[in-house]
This record gives structure tokens, sequence and C-alpha cells, in this order.
């Protein structure tokens, strides 16, 4: 544990808040902050750009120039030390003179791993790691998730009455909470890479699922829309506002020429194998597509029967739970579907991050327990 008057913690809080600043922007790419500081003073910053390329040691390294020379470089994920569509940062600080490189985090990818901090080292640079680890790894924790699991981590957005119900019997639901509140879901779509909603939300609501957040981003959310049987629209809105790509996942042997006619329509299809009992969308074969595709962050928005596949397999990693000040009955949609569990102990658990009022309605944070650890 780092020391509170530690001189190397303000420059790598600095870095951490500019990788946090492009989170959601950077797949398939982590997004990572570098700053320089010569003599105590800042003479170089840089984030991972928007798209993942160039990589934030180069910009930072551009920016300082010759100063760079004997300074030292705090970086919140270990330098890449592999030739990809750029060459390796770690290359790039040993030819720009760096004196010495604070790490806050090493990077698993197998092509990096420690290879990155090494190549340093052998360099006759002197290496720190380690600093502000944990506050890395929640700034890179998409990133982690994939390279770990092979999937993209998933936040599940809710918003219910305080008994936990999204929509009156009669199907009616817009609006339960207040203005701020989905305002605030806008914030919380900006830090994703993704949006992810059901095939009956498109049916019902015809969404855009666009971040509608003036200035949060640089780059369209990603729309992802699960639909085994292909019954999305021809005419349906996200495929025709030119917000971003839209991806529908269907059942893999879905109707050919539904595909074509969909793909003519500018989206892209993903075929994913299906349940054979159920004819359902294997929602771990799906994740695992679009980890190979690149995608860290997704955030989930849909009915019931999406929340529910996905807490049954224990997919969601993180909830944003919005709670309306009010009760709705046994006769409203649940939040959730049928998790068919038949014991307390096989509930999944999550713990709260954060609580706090937005508007009239309260905004919960919650976390996965097993997710918790920079090393999950």
């Amino acid at each position: 544990m780092s020391h509170p008057d530690d001189p190397d913690l303000p420059p790598m809080r600095a870095a951490l808040a500019l990788a946090a600043r492009h989170r959601g922007e950077t797949w398939p790419n982590p997004s990572v902050g570098c700053v320089i500081l010569r003599e105590g003073r800042v003479v170089g910053r840089g984030v991972t750009a928007h798209g993942g390329r160039p990589h934030a040691e180069p910009q930072a390294l551009a920016q300082a120039g010759t100063l760079a020379q004997g300074a030292t470089a705090y970086v919140t994920l270990e330098p890449c030390c592999h030739h990809g569509h750029t060459p390796p940062c770690s290359d790039a600080l040993i030819e720009a003179g760096i004196a010495r490189v604070v790490v806050a985090l090493r990077d698993p990818d197998p092509r990096v791993d420690g290879g990155g901090i090494t190549r340093l080292r052998e360099a006759g640079i002197e290496v720190r790691t380690g600093v502000l680890e944990e506050e890395a790894a929640q700034v890179t924790a998409g990133f982690l998730h994939r390279v770990r699991h092979g999937r993209p981590r998933v936040t599940l957005k809710l918003a219910s009455t305080l008994d936990g119900r999204i929509a009156t019997a009669s199907g009616e639901s817009q609006w339960i909470t207040g203005t701020q509140a989905r305002h605030h879901v806008q914030a919380v779509r900006a830090r994703h890479d993704a949006i992810l909603t059901g095939i009956g939300t498109v049916l019902a609501d015809n969404p855009s699922l666009t971040c509608r957040l003036t200035g949060a981003r640089q780059t369209p959310l990603l729309r992802l829309v699960a639909d085994s049987r292909l019954r999305m629209p021809l005419n349906a809105r996200m495929l025709h506002d030119g917000a971003g790509p839209v991806w529908i996942l269907c059942a893999d042997g879905a109707d050919p020429a539904r595909r074509a006619a969909l793909e003519q329509a500018g989206a892209k299809v993903l075929p994913i194998p299906v349940a054979s009992e159920t004819g359902q969308l294997i929602i771990r074969a799906a994740l695992q597509q679009l980890g190979q595709a690149g995608l860290t962050w997704v955030l989930v928005e849909g009915g019931g029967k999406i929340a529910a596949s996905l807490l049954r397999e224990e997919h969601v990693d993180d909830i944003v739970w919005y709670h309306a000040p009010a009760i709705m009955g046994a006769d409203g949609y649940p939040a959730t579907g049928v998790l068919g569990l038949s014991t307390l102990s096989a509930m999944p658990r999550f713990r709260a991050v954060s609580t706090r009022a937005v508007g009239t309605d309260i905004v919960t944070e919650l976390r996965r327990k097993e997710t918790c650890s920079p090393e999950s």
C-alpha cells in the first residue's frame, strides 16, 4: 500500500482521470492514461484515442518532445510490447529517453503480461508497479474482464418502483422514473461501448438507444438487439436514424432472406447458437462472440426476460438500479423474469457501491461480489 505522502500518487491520479475520460470509446483497446513528469512539472499528457489508437504513451511523448529525456512516465496500464497496428509503447518510452516508469496495473493480455515491464527494465529504465492498482483495475475493468473471461463486462440497468415493478398490468411503463433519472441514464450509457436490448423492447417502444448527453461522447454507441427469430422491423428507428451501428444477435439458422433484408437495411447480423429445449439464444455464446469482436463494456436495457437470462447465468457484473418512490403492486410486471431458484443461497448477490438521490428518485450502483477485486 502506498503512503498518503507518496509523490507518485498525484501524477498517477491525474493519469487515471485521463483514462476514465475515454472509457467506453476505445474498444477493443482499454482506455489508458499517461502523464510525463520532469522536475516536478507535467510536460506531457496522453489518453488512448477514440477508437483505440493512437495509444496514450506516444501522444504524451509527442507533447513532451525533448523534455521526455530523463523524465518519469506514469501509465495506468503496463505499456504494450507487441507489434499490432502501432509499434510497442515500451519501445517508444525507451527511444524517448524516459528514465523512470510508474505503472498502476500489469496488463493480463498474453501478448504483454509483464513483457512490457521486462523490456523497460532490460533497457535500464527504473520501473515501479502497483501504484493505485485497485483504482486502475476499476477504470480498466471492462478490458480486464474480456481478457480474463472472454466476454465484455455487463452492466444491467433497471428502473422500477420500490416494489420492483416496471410496468402496469396493462403494459404502461413511461415514465416510472423522473426526468433527472432519465438524464442520469444518458451519463451511464456514455461510459459503455454498447447497449443491448431485447426484441420485445424494440417492438414495444421503437427506441433509438443513443447517448443523448451533449458532448459526452465523440463516437456513437453500438446498438445490440437480441432477436432470435429476426423480428426486427425493417422500418425500426435505429436502422434509419444514422446514430451509429446496429448489430442483431439472432439464432444460428434464422431465415436467410430475412437476414439479407436486415443487412441491406444496414444492420450487422450475428448468428448465435440456441438452446435446443427453448429455442432461445445461448447467452454465454452471445457474450463470448461480443468479446471476440472486441467489446469490453456492455450496458443492458430491456425487460424482465433479458434481465433474468443474464442473472440466471451469472453474467451480470454491475447493476444500476433506479427506484421511483412509488408502489405498483403484484399485478405489475416485475423487473426480472423467473430465475428458477429453489434456495436463498442460489440467489445472485451484489454489494452496493453507492446510493444517492437523483431528482425525486434513488439510484443504487451495485457490483457482483465475485467481480469486485482487480484479479477477478
